[in-house]
């Protein structure tokens, strides 16, 4: 039996930050994950992915991200429960919650935040009669290790950020990286897709549009991936891996049993402090859905810091919140 202040689902790195927040102000967290470390998907599934858009790193891996958050959450002692899902939310008293996770563990606290970024997920993957086949023998739907396509040729598909990010990193680390995407357009920013044009201009990776893969073929492990581009005869492209970045496909899991406002598999949430409509209880990050929703680690930070200013003056109705800035005295002074 657990006791806290916050209890955090989640412990990607919005829910990460969330204890920095919280211990500013005084406020004990606790945090429950289903994966078995801390850091979400940047740890599980793209930990030596590139990312840029962290205020003060112009490029930082994700796993050192998560390394960072955790070395900067570390002075206030936060708690973990990994290998566990959360699985029941109750109401036992007024101002109080009880969270029973998958494997019987209870936890209590008065405020709980749903940091969960997609909820559970899956890749998406494109209809290829035989992808099976070759699924750990060429073909991979995340990168964990870029190291892996060193001097290496790699087809990716997509039109997405991942798909854009990874063929701009993987540029300087295969020997021949190929972008294919059904469109002319792309999803991504439009950084990444000017970085991706310019690469493609001067003959650092192929880009063919207007085009998919639509089969697979090799000896036990792939060599070969069927194209079929617009107006062109489907023809055969040699690869040593086909890298289909489609996105995941979120699921709430239960959290959808939890008496929560739930629009397009997201949990809705008022803007001034993202807290739901159940009183108490918060969401941030990927997982929460409001009008003019980005989906972006740093929106995922701001949301977090108000929801730590209200839940402050929901466990504490009759203190009064004084705020500093970390400048003023540093962590270690609140």
């Amino acid at each position: 039996m657990i006791h806290t202040d916050i209890l955090i689902i989640g412990a990607g790195p919005v829910g990460l930050f969330t204890v920095f927040e919280a211990g500013l102000v005084k406020l004990r967290c606790h945090l429950v994950d289903s994966l078995g470390q801390p850091g979400g998907q940047l740890t599980e599934i793209y930990p030596k992915k590139p990312i840029y858009d962290i205020p003060g790193y112009p490029s930082v891996f994700a796993g050192d991200l998560v390394d960072n958050l955790m070395e900067q959450i570390s002075p206030f002692k936060p708690g973990f429960t990994l290998g566990e899902r959360a699985e029941k939310l109750e109401k036992v008293e007024d101002k109080l919650y009880k969270v029973t996770t998958s494997k019987g563990t209870e936890l209590f606290a008065p405020v709980v935040a749903i940091a969960g970024g997609l909820g559970s997920f899956e890749p998406r993957k494109p209809p290829i009669e035989n992808i099976a086949e070759f699924e750990d023998k060429g073909v991979d739907y995340i990168i964990k290790d870029p190291e892996k396509y060193r001097d290496k040729k790699v087809l990716i598909a997509g039109g997405g950020d991942s798909a854009l990010d990874w063929s701009i990193f993987l540029a300087d680390v295969a020997q021949e990286v190929t972008l294919v995407h059904r469109r002319t357009s792309f999803r991504g920013a439009l950084d990444s897709v000017e970085k991706v044009m310019d690469l493609a201009q001067n003959g650092k990776i192929n880009l063919i549009t207007n085009a998919q893969a639509i089969g697979l073929s090799g000896n036990g492990t792939l060599q070969e991936i069927i194209i079929e581009e617009d107006g062109k005869e489907a023809y055969p492209f040699k690869a040593d891996h086909f890298i289909p970045l489609f996105g995941l496909a979120p699921k709430l899991g239960p959290l959808a049993d939890w008496g929560l406002e739930i629009e397009d598999n997201a949990i809705k949430v008022n803007t001034f402090d993202y807290s739901t409509n159940l009183p108490g209880v918060y969401a941030i990050g990927d997982i929460n859905t409001y009008p003019g929703k980005l989906k972006l680690i740093l929106c995922g930070f701001h949301e977090g810091t108000l929801m730590i200013q209200s839940a402050f003056k929901y466990i504490y109705p009759d203190q009064k919140l004084s705020f500093k800035y970390t400048t003023v005295a540093g962590v270690n002074g609140f």
